[in-house]
């Protein structure tokens, strides 16, 4: 169990510099506007050109991860994040300065195919759930790293001039060169952890090379029956189909495991995850609670998310997929409701900004445990081996579509649905996706890739 462990957290780097290159902006934007003047259409453009790169990497990254395998993938995601940290860091001009962002987005986006898909692959049925949650829970430990990083580099900047002249722009000066540039810390960790890993077995079966992954299951599996069992039984589903990768994802049941895959990915991001981790801290400066510290608050619901995922990752493969949904999002269902009465009663009734604070949290709490734990476990492991990496770019593909939508929608629905009425819309949104976890959802857990395979095909 140890060496399993072991490759998942490894392959979990990719998630803590998702985590931290999407969170790093948060804190640069104002000293990047003002030095390089920027019109809001530019400032939009610097925040959003990752996002851009995203939707452009996982476009590529299943074809790629099932064409050079999952290692490799990584290893280029691992070259990407290496490169975006140190461009960012040395960008004289904004247009380098998003070039260099649209890198680090095309990481994200390979990360967030090829990293969940390997430690799926490379799990044992029992505890898939719990190491594929190491993707997410290492997400949310780069957010809370980059908040803190942001943090730190503010007041390392705050306590003077620093004598060589390089390391003054760098760290004081110019201190969002350094909050973007320390990606690059975790990214050559990414890169050189790699090598000490091997490529995922049940990929290598896919390739024909049978006695390769059978030296890498002995370090997995406690007997020789038990890796011979798991090498029949993914070139049993292997050798089931022998049409070309599109012509199998177009067969019934591997169709609707995907449009499934979709619409769990894509309707996620319409119940309010990403709309209020990204305009949170405008709605509480409507609601009049950042007269506090913003960067408290910030780094408040860094830690809940973190904290919550731990437990999430501990609970999953006991309680189940779809029980942590069914909870989580009613949970969800609550909180949203909650916030849109006060929005729409709260003055009138006296609450204070303090109790918005408190909802906003429990929201965050029931996101965390729930489908934010799920997503990546879910599509890592509900599509056949032959067509994983494309189905999942599919699914993918979606779900940073669904971001941007938000992303782009959630301040002219707060314009014109007013904050009560955003927030009812995102609550109505979570019954389609409780619906469809509820009827068209197989339970995974404790099961075999394989034997899920089966359920669809």
């Amino acid at each position: 169990m140890g060496y399993i462990v072991f490759l998942a957290l490894v392959a979990a780097l990719g998630g803590f510099l998702f985590g931290y290159d999407t969170a790093v902006i948060s804190g640069t934007i104002t000293q990047v506007s003002s030095q390089f003047n920027l019109s809001p259409l530019q400032e939009g453009w610097y925040v959003g050109s990752a996002l851009v790169g995203s939707i452009m990497g996982v476009a590529v990254a299943g074809v790629m991860s099932d064409f050079l395998g999952r290692k490799k993938t990584m290893i280029i995601s691992a070259i990407l994040f290496m490169v975006t940290g140190i461009g960012c860091a040395l960008s004289n001009t904004i247009n380098g300065l998003v070039a260099y962002r649209l890198v680090g987005g095309i990481g994200i986006g390979v990360a967030s195919i090829v990293s969940p898909i390997y430690i799926s692959e490379i799990s044992v049925a029992k505890h898939r759930g719990r190491l594929v949650s190491f993707y997410q829970l290492a997400i949310t430990i780069g957010f809370l790293g980059a908040y803190l990083a942001n943090f730190q580099l503010l007041k390392l900047a705050a306590g003077g001039n620093w004598a060589n002249p390089v390391l003054n722009k760098i760290f004081v000066s110019e201190v969002w060169r350094a909050m973007l540039g320390m990606e690059t810390v975790p990214a050559v960790m990414f890169f050189f952890m790699i090598f000490f890993i091997p490529e995922s077995p049940r990929w290598l079966i896919l390739k024909h090379s049978p006695e390769k992954a059978s030296r890498i299951l002995k370090r997995i599996y406690a007997t020789d029956d038990e890796v011979n069992n798991q090498i029949a039984q993914t070139q049993q589903v292997v050798q089931t189909e022998k049409k070309s990768e599109w012509k199998f994802l177009a067969e019934p049941g591997i169709l609707k495991a995907v449009l499934i895959g979709v619409a769990i990915a894509m309707l996620g991001q319409f119940m309010g995850v990403n709309a209020v981790l990204y305009y949170g801290p405008s709605i509480f400066t409507d609601s009049g609670l950042s007269s506090g510290d913003s960067l408290f608050y910030q780094v408040l619901v860094g830690l809940v998310n973190m904290l919550t995922t731990v437990l999430a990752l501990i609970i999953i493969d006991k309680v189940g997929r779809k029980q942590l949904v069914y909870w989580g999002v009613s949970g969800m269902i609550i909180s949203l409701i909650c916030i849109a009465i006060y929005f729409a009663f709260g003055k009138e009734w006296g609450l204070t900004p303090v109790i918005l604070l408190v909802f906003f949290l429990f929201y965050i709490f029931s996101c965390a445990i729930s489908i934010c734990a799920v997503i990546f476990v879910l599509l890592s492991e509900m599509y056949p081996m032959r067509v994983r990496g494309l189905a999942m770019s599919i699914a993918g593909f979606s779900l940073w579509i669904g971001t941007y939508l938000i992303g782009q929608l959630t301040p002219w629905l707060l314009e014109n649905l007013k904050p009560s009425g955003t927030f009812l819309l995102f609550a109505l949104m979570c019954f389609p996706y409780i619906w469809i976890i509820w009827k068209k959802v197989p339970e995974t857990t404790g099961k075999s890739l394989e034997e899920i395979e089966k359920m669809w095909t």
